[in-house]
C-alpha cells in the first residue's frame, strides 16, 4: 500500500466520482494529495474523508486565468508535484441543431483550455522524474449520436497525450491517459432531462456495453495509479481504455 510514497499529487475534480475515488487511492498508498473543485461544500466533505491533510482548492477548470492561481497554491503548500490527474470534466450531449456558442465555449474550456493552461501553469514545479495523466473518453472515438462536442473536447485531450508525450520526456514527465467507457458516477445526474430519461438513457447505455455493467471509480482509479506509479516508469504515451469492451463493437 506504499506505491505512491513521498509523491506529491493534484487531482482536478478531486470531489466526487472518479476523482475523488481516485483521491482515496492516491491517499491509502502513501500519497500527499491536492484536490481542485468547484464546490465548496463538496470539497469539505471530501477533505473530511480524505484527511485533514488533503488540500483541497476551489477552482473552475474552464477558467484559463485561474489555473496559475492553482499551480501556486499546490506550489505553497507541496514546493514541487510528482503526479497530476486530469480528470475535471462536464458532459453536455444534445444534438447538433441545439447547440449555442455559449454551451460550445463551455465545454471547451472545462474540457480542454483549462487544463490545457493548467499543464503550462504546474511545468515549473513538476519534478524530474513526473507523471501526467489526462482523463480522455471512448467518446473520442465511437461516434456516439448527440456527443459532438463532448468528444470533440475529448479528441483533444488525447492528441494532447501524443504531443506533450514527444515534448516533455526529455524534462522527465511523462504523459499518459485513462479512456474511460460508462462509469457509475453522479454524472449522469447532472443531465438536465427527467429521471425517467435518464433511466432509459442508461439502459440504452449499459445494453451496448459486452461486459452487461457500467464501470467502476475504483477500476478507473487503479490505472491511475499504475500510471503515477514507478510501475510505469517506462510507460509513455499510452491511452489505456477501461469501457468493459463498448468501444470495440
Amino acid at each position: 500500500m506504499n506505491r505512491l510514497k513521498g509523491k506529491r499529487a493534484l487531482i482536478t475534480g478531486g470531489s466526487s466520482g472518479i476523482g475523488l475515488e481516485t483521491a482515496r487511492q492516491f491517499v491509502a498508498e502513501g500519497a500527499r494529495v491536492a484536490i481542485t473543485g468547484t464546490n465548496a461544500k463538496a470539497l469539505e466533505a471530501a477533505r473530511a474523508e480524505l484527511g485533514n491533510d488533503v488540500l483541497t482548492i476551489q477552482a473552475d477548470a474552464g477558467d484559463a486565468a485561474a489555473q496559475k492561481e492553482v499551480a501556486e497554491a499546490v506550489r505553497r503548500a507541496f514546493g514541487g508535484l510528482d503526479a497530476v490527474f486530469v480528470n475535471a470534466g462536464i458532459v453536455d450531449f444534445k444534438p447538433l441543431a441545439q447547440w449555442d456558442e455559449a454551451a460550445f465555449d463551455r465545454s471547451l474550456a472545462v474540457n480542454f483550455k483549462g487544463p490545457f493552461f493548467l499543464l503550462q501553469a504546474l511545468l515549473p514545479i513538476l519534478a524530474n522524474p513526473a507523471s501526467i495523466v489526462l482523463n480522455t473518453s471512448i467518446n473520442a472515438r465511437i461516434g456516439m449520436p448527440n456527443s459532438s462536442i463532448y468528444a470533440a473536447s475529448k479528441a483533444a485531450l488525447a492528441s494532447l497525450v501524443l504531443t506533450l508525450s514527444g515534448e516533455l520526456i526529455g524534462r522527465g514527465i511523462r504523459v499518459n491517459a485513462v479512456s474511460p467507457g460508462p462509469i457509475a458516477t453522479p454524472l449522469y445526474d447532472k443531465f438536465d432531462m427527467p429521471e425517467a430519461d435518464r433511466k432509459a438513457l442508461a439502459a440504452s447505455i449499459q445494453s451496448q456495453i459486452p461486459a452487461k455493467r457500467f464501470g467502476e471509480p475504483s477500476e478507473v482509479a487503479q490505472a491511475v495509479v499504475f500510471f503515477a506509479s514507478d510501475e510505469s516508469a517506462f510507460t509513455v504515451g499510452s491511452e489505456l481504455v477501461i469501457d468493459g469492451g463498448m468501444s470495440n463493437l
